[in-house]
């Protein structure tokens, strides 16, 4: 068969780490031995939280990555700047003055309009030079856009007025207008809203296929979309990787006056902040709060969710960002993944980590989202709402009275499990792109144009 020549367009990549590399790698890893020849287009210093080169040693030689420099601002700057465009960069706990302009400034109106969607479209014109060099140098059938950064989708229109007839398919890892846009864009200004909405309109016009990760965003995309054909919608969900994560015999050894440990795996930031967390941890009898060690392992991307946790006392440790193999191998002294999400659409990536490790799962989520629904059908867990103070509170009441009684009591589904190992996953998706890539072929829209070159012979 021949192979198929993909360009991958991903902001992060090998060496760098953190949980938001992780879909990347693995499609990376796994995609040559599905007849995909893989070219990747990435950023040579992206802002990113930390390093893992142990994921770089695992993609194979025969992938070819294109890295470009990007003129974004280092991850600390950055941060800064969000907190200035989202108000006005007050400390933690620091009143808003009621005789406050309710315009905002020039400095907050400027960042605005020039980093839209997000400080990454600096990579832009960069970004859209390469990668129209290397489909005509490599003959590339297929391109791959993956996103956030959500300013990569802005490349879609670019390259289809060049190739009108290359097949092109967006990787939305985040659902963007219903939910990220709120939780943790760089900007969620009305403006923003704006841009983005013609933005994704213009993607998935000029794209071939949209992937969702999870079931509810890819129904909650086509719905805006429903001049487009149900068929250009595809699900592809995030996993884990058994070659690192292995099955845990959940803990025994819980007695009635033992700590219970707990552990946190990813960044804290809006999607997942701890506040009512916290506050349903507080209202716990003190012999019972006593019992609890809370491990958090990432990047805490605001002051006053580190105060927040911090403010538990000795029962909590933050680790900082760690290597995912470092990450994942506190799991083996774990009893509980602790897991948070606001979010009623998306699913983070560490959900799948948890799963996989067979780790007996207490959630705070959203009670009507995808999250919550996955937890169930995987019998991954206990769970209580993300804003409910009191069911919070129950979820760690029962886990300490669950005690010795937890490896009987949790049954997950392996079965279903299994389904979301990565290299299962990656052989799926490769078989989506080779089938996207013969229907372009097959509908005629090569007329006598080189894909290639975007000339007419």
């Amino acid at each position: 068969m021949k192979p198929l020549h993909v360009l991958f367009v991903t902001y992060v990549f090998p060496p760098v780490g953190g949980v938001g590399v992780l879909r990347a790698a693995s499609l990376a890893r796994y995609f040559p031995a599905e007849g995909i020849r893989l070219h990747v287009l990435t950023a040579r210093n992206p802002s990113a939280v930390g390093a893992d080169a142990s994921l770089l040693a695992e993609i194979p030689p025969e992938v070819s990555i294109h890295r470009t420099t990007t003129l974004d601002l280092p991850f600390g700057i950055k941060k800064r700047l969000k907190k200035i465009i989202a108000g006005g960069g007050l400390r933690s706990g620091q009143p808003v003055s009621k005789n406050a302009p309710a315009k905002p400034g020039f400095l907050k109106r400027l960042l605005q309009d020039l980093l839209l969607p997000d400080p990454q479209v600096t990579w832009l014109p960069i970004l859209t030079h390469a990668a129209r060099r290397i489909i005509k140098q490599e003959s590339i059938d297929l391109v791959l856009i993956t996103a956030p950064p959500f300013s990569n989708v802005l490349l879609v229109e670019r390259l289809r007025r060049d190739f009108p007839s290359l097949a092109i398919v967006v990787d939305f890892r985040d659902e963007w207008l219903s939910s990220t846009i709120d939780l943790v864009s760089f900007s969620s200004s009305k403006r923003a809203l704006r841009f983005a909405q013609a933005a994704e309109a213009k993607a998935v016009a000029a794209a071939t296929a949209i992937v969702a990760v999870t079931e509810a965003a890819r129904i909650e995309i086509r719905s805006r979309y429903p001049h487009q054909p149900e068929s250009k919608f595809q699900l592809i969900p995030n996993g884990f990787d058994a070659t690192r994560v292995h099955p845990i015999t959940p803990s025994s050894r819980i007695g009635s006056h033992d700590s219970i440990v707990v552990t946190y795996l990813g960044s804290i930031y809006g999607s997942t902040e701890p506040i009512t967390l916290v506050q349903a941890l507080q209202s716990l009898p003190p012999e019972i709060r006593s019992r609890f060690r809370f491990r958090f392992i990432g990047h805490i991307e605001e002051a006053r969710y580190r105060e927040a946790l911090l403010g538990l006392g000795d029962i909590v440790e933050l680790k900082g960002f760690l290597p995912q193999s470092e990450a994942l191998s506190a799991m083996n002294q774990t009893d509980y993944a602790l897991l948070i999400s606001h979010d009623h659409l998306n699913v983070s990536a560490k959900f799948y980590d948890y799963i996989g490790a067979c780790k007996p799962i207490l959630a705070t989520v959203h009670p009507d989202g995808d999250v919550r629904r996955m937890l169930e059908q995987l019998g991954g867990g206990w769970w209580a709402g993300s804003r409910d103070v009191e069911g919070i509170r129950q979820l760690f009441l029962d886990a300490a009275a669950r005690g010795g009684a937890l490896q009987a009591q949790f049954k997950p589904n392996l079965e279903a499990i299994a389904g979301y190992e990565r290299k299962v996953l990656a052989s799926r998706y490769a078989g989506l792109l080779h089938s996207i890539a013969k229907w372009q072929v097959g509908a005629g829209l090569m007329g006598h144009e080189s894909k290639a070159t975007g000339k007419v012979h």
